[in-house]
């Protein structure tokens, strides 16, 4: 594969790679920007090897949830919780009280088991089929339509 392909078949993909790899992090979008320059490099990197047997959005993907995966695996480092004193009184306003739009979901979503957050933002997020989603996650179709059928049902208890 050529750069230009690469770059082209990139920018196809881009605003909803970000908008899976997002969904993922809870809605911290400087994570999401780590991870997903981390895939593309790794995609970058590996491009001779696309054979073209998947769609090239079903590999890019593949290898984005893989450094998530391998983000969630690393050991945390200390943070500041949203809840503390300090983090309540930075003042807001409009602008940052309308990036906390979807915080509810992406709260709910953190909730999930990393399969079936992943399931869920792929199938719903981005209008991915089971055979995809399947073939992202390496994991058999009847076991995308489970991790589904149990997020919906989590998410549903969760956000009650």
């Amino acid at each position: 594969m050529t750069q230009e392909r690469f770059i082209d078949l990139v920018r196809s993909e881009q605003e909803s790679l970000r908008r899976f790899l997002l969904a993922l992090c809870g809605g911290d979008a400087p994570l999401a920007d780590d991870i997903a320059q981390d895939a593309l490099v790794r995609a970058y990197v590996a491009s001779a090897s696309f054979s073209g047997l998947s769609k090239f959005s079903t590999w890019l993907f593949r290898i984005a949830y893989n450094c998530y995966v391998d983000h969630c695996r690393k050991p945390k480092l200390d943070t500041v919780s949203p809840d503390t004193r300090q983090a309540l009184s930075v003042p807001a306003d409009d602008e940052t009280d309308s990036g906390f739009r979807h915080q509810r979901l992406y709260q709910a979503l953190e909730s999930l088991p990393e399969k079936e957050k992943a399931s869920i933002v792929l199938h719903y997020f981005e209008d991915r089929s089971i055979r995809e989603i399947s073939s992202i996650l390496q994991i058999p179709q009847g076991t995308v339509k489970y991790y589904l059928s149990t997020g919906r049902n989590h998410l549903k208890s969760i956000l009650q």
